[in-house]
């Protein structure tokens, strides 16, 4: 039935049970006798006032297959206010001669006329109801969380009998609603039980219905199902929803739920202090890091963002990606190459730009053992030509993104990650510009991470592999990273290296046997997990702080700042230029040992194989 008619069908049966009611009440309270002509006028004042009072609540294009308790109160609230209304017209003017319009007269023609309107809605949602029951084909469903949200969960997977996944039974903590029913779909149990009531229901898919919950409570849930096969859907966390991070609709979980931590708390005002009417000059802005630091940035109203970045594609797909989301804003793509000194000064000569976010590196461990020449000329050169062009032309504010693996580094990477680090607070010494380094570990999502690789060899079949049994990392997601970049800009006075708190190490073992779980399978029954052994230059474990660092606080719960090197900057400074003039002047293919012993002897804490 189209919806106009379905409108009108409506109307047609509302007034019918309005006219029943009049009747109806007239017969009680008349003893039977019933002016027929004056009831029928009745009915018709009544009828225009309702069904004007219903369409206005737009209560005729709610769609009774889903109709709740909503709807039936303002059913129950238009109702009574149009038969009070006509109560009161009826003292003043005295419509009515033969009909006793009386207080039980109004209360049970409301009565009557409430409870067929009601039922009229209620059929409908029944028969589809029972027009559907038996009819599902979807997946076995186990939804946690007898909630609100478990409700929305029920009521969304009901709407038809053509969805993907089938509610059988719910769990929940609350020991008060065990043993009873949502909507005829049993509440079975408690949380911890989950493993008992996937092989007695069959289940194949689980919804986590708790937008409230955990990241323990979470990894609870996914180490219960460790020895099933089946798949974990969740619903959004209510602040993801909140700030547009996510779609408002359930989804696989994935590994920055069992990663994750509570919302970071911005200082907004700070931030945009010294963001919002600036231009931003922001280097590997197509990496990962890079493009999250310009999404963020222009959040702050920024009066351009200068997107540089080397690879030309990516700066086209991340520029594209801005003018979307921020039409408003101006952003420039910059193609230029951190190594080149002339194309970066006359970048910084004409944009002129006041805040910098150096994100440019090379940051994979083992190739960069392979090519330690590069690693120097990208990661300290390249370093070294942002920081003097910014002191040059009188930049406001400089940012560097490093590395827990400057700590202490075994690897080249690391090492050319510290001389930029060292750079970094050499050149501050003599400078009006603010330069300040932002330490962090992994991120999770960012090119050359674990976790794409691990979730390739999974979708393969297998086996996944790991270096080491007792590997760990410090993990972190790119958004989480980046609102503490930004965030340690404001606490910025000069020379500063702060370190975010990246929460509790992760074994990569462990990481590895999530997310073969969260793929519906069980570690080393369906999918193998194989130690190959440790890389060359790999840590079994990071550290955010060398000893003489130190850890310090700072206003921020998350971030921390370690203390400035005692070692003699001005030596360094020389030595870094000593470095990159052997690199550039013996060649690409220079003595990887040469390259090392020079690094050795800038950092002392830097250790590698003497052997090669």
């Amino acid at each position: 039935m189209k919806p106009k008619l379905k409108v009108l069908f409506t109307i047609f049966c509302d007034c019918v049970v309005i006219f029943t009611a009049v009747i109806s009440a007239s017969l009680l309270l008349n003893t039977g006798q019933v002016p027929w002509l004056e009831s029928l006028y009745l009915s018709l004042l009544l009828c225009g006032v309702l069904v004007g009072g219903l369409y206005y609540y737009d209560l005729y294009r709610s769609t009774y297959k889903y109709i709740s308790h909503h709807e039936f109160f303002y059913f129950a609230r238009v109702v009574m206010l149009g038969f009070l209304f006509i109560y009161t017209l009826n003292i003043y003017l005295n419509l009515f001669e033969f009909i006793s319009i009386s207080v039980y007269f109004v209360f049970l023609s409301w009565c009557f006329s409430v409870t067929g309107i009601s039922l009229i809605r209620i059929g409908v949602r029944l028969h589809y109801s029972f027009k559907n029951k038996g009819n599902y084909k979807g997946k076995r469903t186990l939804i946690i969380g007898a909630g609100e949200a478990g409700l929305l969960v029920l009521t969304q997977l009901k709407k038809s009998a053509d969805s993907p996944l089938y509610p059988v039974v719910f769990l929940d903590d609350d020991l008060s609603k065990v043993g009873t029913k949502l909507y005829g779909v049993p509440i079975e149990g408690t949380i911890n039980k989950v493993e008992e009531f996937i092989h007695k229901h069959k289940i194949e898919t689980i919804i986590i219905a708790i937008p409230s919950a955990t990241t323990s409570e979470i990894k609870d849930i996914v180490q219960y199902c460790s020895k099933t096969r089946v798949e974990i859907k969740i619903l959004p966390k209510i602040n993801d929803i909140i700030h547009g991070r996510l779609d408002k609709t359930i989804r696989d979980v994935n590994v920055e739920d069992l990663l994750g931590r509570e919302p970071i708390r911005q200082d907004l005002k700070l931030i945009s202090g010294y963001l919002a009417d600036k231009t931003v000059l922001v280097s590997g802005a197509g990496g990962s890091i890079g493009s999250e630091i310009c999404r963020q940035v222009a959040r702050f109203e920024p009066k351009k963002i200068l997107l540089l970045g080397h690879g030309e594609n990516s700066i086209y797909l991340i520029e594209r990606e801005l003018h979307e989301k921020f039409p408003e804003l101006t952003f420039i793509p910059v193609i230029g190459d951190v190594q080149d000194l002339a194309r970066i000064k006359s970048i910084f000569d004409h944009f002129r730009p006041d805040v910098v976010f150096h994100a440019a590196a090379h940051k994979h461990v083992p190739l960069m053992e392979e090519n330690p020449s590069e690693s120097v000329k990208n990661n300290v050169m390249g370093t070294k030509n942002m920081a003097d062009c910014a002191n040059m032309f009188n930049v406001e504010q400089f940012v560097y993104v490093s590395t827990d693996k400057a700590v202490n580094p075994t690897s080249v990477m690391g090492a050319t990650k510290r001389l930029a680090e060292l750079y970094i607070q050499s050149v501050h010494s003599s400078s009006k510009t603010r330069f300040a380094t932002v330490r962090f570990g992994n991120v999770l999502g960012s090119r050359g991470s674990v976790i794409p690789l691990f979730m390739n060899q999974i979708r393969s079949g297998g086996p996944v592999t790991v270096t080491h049994p007792d590997m760990t990392r410090f993990f972190m997601t790119i958004p989480e990273a980046v609102q503490l970049v930004l965030q340690a800009g404001t606490l910025a006075k000069g020379g500063e290296t702060y370190v975010l708190d990246m929460g509790k190490p992760v074994k990569i073992y462990d990481l590895a046997k999530n997310l073969i779980i969260l793929s519906g399978l069980i570690p080393e029954h369906d999918i193998d997990i194989q130690f190959t052994g440790m890389r060359p230059g790999e840590k079994l474990y990071e550290e955010l702080f060398s000893q003489e660092e130190g850890n310090n606080a700072t206003k921020h719960e998350l971030i921390f700042v370690a203390k400035p090197s005692v070692a003699n900057l001005d030596v360094i400074m020389l030595q870094i230029k000593g470095l990159l003039q052997h690199v550039r002047l013996t060649g690409s293919y220079t003595s990887s040992s040469d390259i090392k012993k020079m690094i050795k002897e800038i950092i002392p804490s830097y250790t590698y194989d003497k052997k090669e």
